[in-house]
C-alpha cells in the first residue's frame, strides 16, 4: 500500500476532515492549469488550482490486469485556457492528468492518487464531460516498426528526410461550397492529388492554428478545391489564409516518383500479400522454390 503523509493521515483522523482533490492538466503544448473542487484556490509545486472552475470528478476505476480503467472530469468552461474554443480545436486531446489529495489547509499534506490522459471529451453548451483514460491505454497504441508494404514514416519527418517546406504552398479560401470544402485561386498551378492527404493548417480565420488532413485535392478551371476529412470547428470564410503540404499516400511508387525519396522509404514494397501466401503451389510453376520473386 501506498504511505500517506503523517500530516494528510492527521487530517483524516481528525474531527472534521479537511481534504480537497486537485487535478493538474498539463496540455500537448506545454500549458499547464490547476483545478480543484474547493471553495478557495490551492497552490503547490507551482501551480495554483483554480476554485472557480466548477471542475467535479467522478469515481475513478482500476483493473488489476490490462483493462483500461478510468474516471470523468466535468465542469463549465469558463477558465483561461478552458473554453470551447480550445476543445473545438483540439489543444486538450490526450492531456495528461494527475490528481492529488490534498489537505487544503496545508498544501504540503497531499497524495497523487491517479494519472492518466484525456480521452473522449463530450460539450453540452458552456458545460463539458472530459473522459480520463488510465495510462493503460498506451498499451492500445501501436509502437515500433511494422513489416508490411507501406511506408511507416510520417511525410517531412526525421525517418522520411523530405524536406516539407519545399512541398508547402500557401493560399486563402476564395469560397467554401461545404462544411469540409473550400475553393482556392492561389493552388491552381499544382498537380491533381498533390494535396491529398495532406495537411493544411489555417492561418488566419476563426479556426486560426487549427491542423486538419486533406481529403482530396482537385483543379477545377482556374481554382483547386480541397476537400477535408472533417469540418473545423468555426465556419470558412472567404479570405481565410492557410498553408498546405502535400501529402503521402505511403507507396513506394509515390516515394520514387514524386519526391525522389526511395533511399529512405521505410516499408517493404516487396513483401508478398496474403493472396499469393494462401495460393497453392503448381508443379514447375516458378518463383515458388522460396527464393526471391524479384531475382
Amino acid at each position: 500500500m501506498r504511505p500517506l503523509p503523517p500530516a494528510l493521515v492527521a487530517s483524516i483522523a481528525g474531527d472534521a476532515t479537511t481534504l480537497a482533490k486537485c487535478w493538474k492538466a498539463t496540455r500537448r503544448d506545454g500549458l499547464v492549469l490547476g483545478f480543484t473542487d474547493h471553495d478557495r484556490d490551492i497552490a503547490f509545486d507551482g501551480v495554483t488550482y483554480a476554485a472557480n472552475s466548477g471542475v467535479q470528478g467522478s469515481d475513478s476505476e482500476a483493473n488489476a490486469d490490462f483493462a483500461v480503467g478510468g474516471a470523468d472530469m466535468s465542469g463549465a468552461l469558463s477558465s483561461d485556457g478552458l473554453s470551447e474554443r480550445d476543445l473545438a480545436k483540439g489543444l486538450w486531446d490526450d492531456a495528461t492528468i494527475e490528481v492529488f489529495i490534498v489537505d487544503w489547509s496545508n498544501p504540503e499534506a497531499r497524495v497523487a492518487v491517479d494519472e492518466g490522459a484525456i480521452g473522449e471529451i463530450r460539450r453540452q453548451g458552456a458545460a463539458f464531460v472530459a473522459e480520463m483514460r488510465g495510462m493503460a491505454h498506451r498499451f492500445d497504441e501501436e509502437r515500433g516498426r511494422r513489416f508490411v508494404a507501406s511506408c511507416s514514416a510520417s511525410l517531412g519527418d526525421a525517418r522520411c528526410g523530405v524536406n516539407l517546406l519545399a512541398w508547402t504552398a500557401s493560399a486563402e479560401v476564395a469560397g467554401a461550397d461545404g462544411a469540409a470544402l473550400l475553393r482556392s485561386a492561389g493552388l491552381a498551378g499544382y498537380a491533381d492529388g498533390l494535396f491529398r492527404a495532406g495537411a493544411l493548417r489555417w492561418t488566419s480565420g476563426e479556426n486560426a492554428g487549427l491542423i486538419q488532413e486533406v481529403r482530396d485535392h482537385r483543379a477545377e478551371g482556374a481554382e483547386a478545391v480541397l476537400t477535408l476529412w472533417s469540418p473545423p470547428p468555426f465556419a470558412i470564410a472567404a479570405g481565410d489564409a492557410f498553408t498546405v503540404s502535400a501529402g503521402c499516400d505511403k507507396r513506394f511508387a509515390t516515394c520514387r516518383d514524386r519526391f525522389s525519396n526511395a533511399a529512405n522509404f521505410r516499408g517493404f514494397p516487396h513483401i508478398p500479400g496474403s493472396d499469393l501466401l494462401m495460393r497453392v503451389a503448381r508443379q514447375g510453376e516458378p518463383n515458388m522454390d522460396g527464393g526471391s520473386f524479384f531475382r
